[in-house]
């Protein structure tokens, strides 16, 4: 008889199960595996807690999975323009003082508080700094749009920019 774990020709064998595995082996290959007590199946036996783990696994692989439930993002607020100019008028400056005062030029800080440009991330901290307020505000991702009736559904028309 030949060892099917090492190859070698040997008179007596053994079943056993490594990994997984029904393999005849020689005595001295037995010893990497569990001995084999044949079932009304043929197979190996397993038993019931190993079944329910790969069960259960299999359950949590299959489920599927919302990658933006619970995710909150942090967004500049809507009139951030505004906020701006209001802390700035507060403060007592005009938009010259306020342009020096954070080393930024004039023309973008004025495109900013009209809204045309965005601020970077750098440039909302250096302005809230300087100003005191706060132009962020963290959004919670993953919120449903409607509830499938009435008028709060979503359709076509939010998204198509109308003039």
């Amino acid at each position: 008889m030949i060892c099917e774990m090492c190859g070698k020709e040997v008179p007596v064998t053994k079943t056993v199960v490594v990994e997984g595995s029904r393999l005849t082996v020689c005595p001295n290959c037995a010893r990497f595996g569990e001995d084999y007590r044949g079932s009304a199946s043929g197979g190996a036996p397993v038993s019931h807690t190993v079944i329910e783990e790969r069960l259960q696994k299999r359950e949590r692989r299959m489920k599927s999975k919302d990658i933006y439930a619970g995710s909150s993002t942090v967004e500049l607020v809507d009139d951030y323009g505004g906020v701006i100019r209001e802390a700035r008028e507060a403060r007592g400056m005009d938009l010259d003082q306020f342009a020096a005062s954070i080393l930024e030029k004039k023309g973008t800080l004025s495109k900013i508080e009209s809204n045309n440009l965005v601020p970077d991330d750098k440039l909302i901290k250096k302005i809230e700094k300087a100003l005191g307020i706060k132009l962020t505000e963290t959004v919670q991702s993953g919120v449903s749009v409607g509830n499938g009736g009435g008028s709060n559904r979503m359709t076509l028309g939010n998204f198509i920019r109308r003039e």
